[in-house]
């Protein structure tokens, strides 16, 4: 794992893992890419740190991330995290298993981006805590209407920040021995123990900036091209003026200065 605050971060909306992920790949690009995507939010994913971990070198390492960023699964960058403590700068790697679109990752590090429509799951949260309920304490077994009518009041446990493990330690701890009516009992312990709300922290400002993908350069979503500041992108090419032959706008007092000067042999001067 990279220090607090560092390493590989993934991003939102990705799709369920399958066969053909990064299939479009090269075999090298595509075993990195699934080796990085199946580490844990946080794991350092440097290059020295990955050489010592799968048998490529530094340098091809270095060559497979910059590809992967360009084929849309990486962005790298930096990100200012405000709270009411501090305010600091931190180093982010963002990985994407679904290859995503410039104007994606733009609109991603801006903070607006929509993230992909997950599945819808078939049952809540608070329904399958119910429904295996009686894995951990067999005495409490429900039935699929128990846990439909039982399901709202375990939602809000969540809703005030309650884990799952808090749950369970609040239905299952002193049973009395028999339980005659486990839904009853449980019933009556999710009212008489629900938590109070819980105070969240206050919300955090985030600012974010990408690197060149050639030089490391930053900059904002707008500048980077293709994952490219515009020095490394080169020059963009002038669209030609005139007819074919024809000296351009640009360069005719200069033609004409060394055509004075005896520079341009008569067999090369261009007359219009």
């Amino acid at each position: 794992m990279a220090n607090p605050g560092y390493g590989k971060r993934s991003a939102p909306g990705e799709r369920p893992r399958t066969d053909r992920d990064f299939a479009q790949l090269l075999p090298r690009d595509a075993a990195v890419a699934a080796y990085i995507d199946r580490l844990p939010d946080g794991s350092d994913i440097s290059v020295k740190t990955l050489a010592k971990h799968l048998p490529y070198g530094q340098c091809a390492l270095r060559t497979t991330l910059n590809r992967l960023q360009d084929a849309g699964h990486l962005r790298r960058g930096s990100e200012c995290v405000i709270t009411d403590e501090a305010m600091l700068w931190v180093t982010r790697t963002f990985f994407s298993r679904t290859a995503r679109e410039d104007d994606w990752w733009n609109a991603y590090i801006r903070g607006d981006a929509p993230p992909d429509a997950p599945q819808r799951p078939t049952r809540s949260r608070a329904f399958i805590l119910l429904a295996a309920l009686g894995r951990t304490a067999p005495a409490l077994t429900l039935s699929a209407a128990d846990c439909v009518h039982l399901e709202p009041q375990v939602s809000e446990w969540f809703a005030r920040g309650a884990t799952e493990a808090e749950l369970l330690h609040a239905l299952t701890g002193g049973l009395p021995s028999p339980v005659h009516c486990a839904a009853r009992l449980v019933e009556r312990r999710l009212r008489d123990k629900l938590p109070p709300e819980r105070i969240l922290p206050g919300p955090r400002t985030v600012l974010r900036t990408l690197e060149c993908g050639e030089c490391g350069a930053p900059g904002t979503p707008e500048a980077l091209l293709g994952g490219l500041c515009r020095p490394c992108r080169g020059p963009s090419p002038q669209p030609p003026v005139g007819p074919p032959g024809a000296v351009q706008p640009t360069g005719v007092r200069d033609r004409m200065n060394a055509v004075r000067a005896g520079l341009i042999p008569r067999s090369e001067r261009t007359y219009r």
